[in-house]
């Protein structure tokens, strides 16, 4: 998959030029600063930030409590998530002061149950290593946008032991939701936006670096060029033996984390975005 997301993210970033050409500039102003990083034990959101070529800093876990962060800033958090209560205090005044935080997997246990109670919980049931096909609820969502086209079914691996997302409060927006999922596992959410004081919150089942997906179709198993050339975008070399399941899986995960990104860049300083 580290090649897929090299040309998914590739493709999401040319497609982010054409289509939304704001949130493109944005990605080029983007500075180290802009984007903390809490490394995982498990997760590596930060290896899709590389691929999409974007700056970052990174700290431990143990160090969070004691970092200065600014209210304009993205602040990542990988699975599992384990800050300690000065951490945790951390993560509630940034979200609280403006901040804008991204979650993945255990960090629903670990970081939102503690610092936001009462507002999406674990429902009990861990997954087992599983792929399964994402629906996206809400295509005009800026969030969303070129996340995933009319006629493509995207999918979403689930790490053993990932954690389902149940919704407690009627204000979390579900953006990325699936049938499948909720079948086996009780819990229909993938991707999930909830307020939190001025800021907001996005949380996502699993690892958010895929390290592996389905061919499940036969548009799926065609060539990753052929997927390329259907996004107007022209094939690099690393597509050689990929598939278009893969890169297709790769550029829907990058575009999300690149919408994320620019979005929150263009809102600096109370710009509208």
């Amino acid at each position: 998959m580290s090649r897929a997301y090299r040309s998914g993210a590739r493709i999401s970033r040319e497609r982010m030029a054409r289509e939304a050409p704001l949130d493109a500039a944005a990605l080029e102003a983007v500075q180290a600063s802009d984007v903390v990083v809490v490394r995982g034990a498990y997760d590596r959101v930060e290896l899709v930030l590389e691929a999409l070529e974007l700056p970052y800093t990174a700290v431990e876990p143990h160090q969070l409590g004691g970092a200065r962060l600014r209210p304009e800033q993205l602040l990542v958090v990988n699975c599992p998530g384990h800050l300690g209560p000065e951490g945790l205090a951390q993560v509630r005044r940034f979200v609280e002061g403006g901040g804008s935080l991204f979650t993945t997997d255990w960090a629903l246990r670990h970081v939102l149950e503690p610092a936001f109670p009462g507002i999406v919980a674990y429902n009990g049931r861990p997954t087992a290593d599983d792929v399964v096909r994402i629906e996206v609820r809400d295509h005009d969502n800026p969030f969303l946008r070129g996340v995933a086209d009319p006629g493509e079914d995207p999918l979403w691996w689930l790490e053993g032991s990932s954690y389902p997302i149940r919704v407690l409060d009627p204000g979390v927006r579900v953006l990325i939701a699936s049938t499948e999922l909720e079948r086996r596992y009780g819990e229909a959410p993938v991707a999930v936006l909830f307020r939190a004081g001025e800021g907001e919150v996005f949380h996502l089942i699993s690892h958010y670096y895929l390290q592996r997906t389905e061919l499940r179709e036969a548009r799926q198993r065609a060539s990753a060029s052929a997927y390329a050339a259907e996004r107007g975008v022209e094939a690099d070399e690393g597509m050689a033996d990929l598939f278009a399941g893969e890169v297709e899986t790769a550029a829907s995960s990058s575009r999300l984390l690149a919408n994320v990104v620019a979005r929150r860049k263009r809102s600096e300083g109370g710009r509208d975005a």
